[in-house]
């Protein structure tokens, strides 16, 4: 029997043969993968209370926002906080640095790019990544806190994760840090205008965050969150944080 092709609609595509070498190569990403958490979960276990500092990785130092993060920095190493960045220029290192020159730890989550060298001279502790998501795993799984600096996409990419998974209770409530309130003001007012009116997020999720000027007030905002309770995750919060 012929089948009768239904007038204007096109053929459907073909299921391809699977291709053995194209299979191979792809598994052994896997490993990679399975490699990088390895590695970071074992080097990375014993540096709480932690950090993770966000920002630019086009500020030059002796910039505003440079000198701005490297005093929060210091400041939280001194305060007992290890300090987490990307590893990279600009903001994160000004984070290291700030860190290294405190009585903490300084590590960096270095990134694998394509024709840069990304890898800054502050760092007691660093690891190397493929995989952006790989490393934000490491990002969320031992920090205590998310310090945000100004930046680009990146930073607006590690900012919307860590939201979405605090509001989606995958990961456990740790304080999210937005420093420099004239840079987020109107992002902020966007959040408020279009995705809370339009029923995008709820009004409650805006305090998922805390905006802050002054080195002093983003440690203050850590420190009172922690007043009475512990930095590590609850029982509760590591059944939470099991499917992360």
């Amino acid at each position: 029997m012929t089948k009768v092709k239904t007038p204007g609609k096109e053929a459907r595509p073909t299921v391809p043969t699977i291709n053995d070498s194209l299979m191979s190569r792809e598994s052994w990403k896997i490993f990679q993968v399975m490699a990088e958490l390895v590695d970071g979960f074992e080097r990375l276990v014993h540096i709480k209370p932690s950090v993770s500092i966000f920002g630019s990785a086009r500020t030059k130092p002796g910039a505003p926002y440079y000198e701005l993060t490297y005093e929060t920095a210091k400041l939280l190493s001194n305060s007992g906080f290890s300090v987490v960045t990307g590893g990279g220029p600009g903001i994160m290192e000004a984070g290291n640095k700030g860190a290294n020159e405190g009585a903490s730890l300084s590590i960096g989550l270095n990134i694998v790019l394509p024709n840069e060298e990304c890898t800054n001279d502050y760092q007691d502790i660093s690891l190397r990544f493929r995989h952006f998501f790989t490393r934000k795993v490491m990002f969320v799984k031992y920090a205590a806190a998310y310090v945000v600096m100004p930046g680009g996409y990146g930073t607006l990419d590690e900012v919307a994760e860590i939201l979405a998974l605090v509001q989606t209770k995958k990961t456990r409530r740790i304080p999210i840090v937005l420093v420099h309130e004239p840079f987020w003001r109107d992002l902020i007012k966007w959040f408020k205008n279009h995705l809370v009116k339009e029923g995008m997020i709820e009004e409650k999720d805006l305090d998922l965050f805390t905006i802050v000027n002054k080195p002093e007030e983003a440690v203050a905002v850590i420190k009172e969150f922690y007043k009475d309770r512990s930095y590590d995750p609850s029982e509760r919060e590591k059944q939470m944080m099991a499917g992360l």
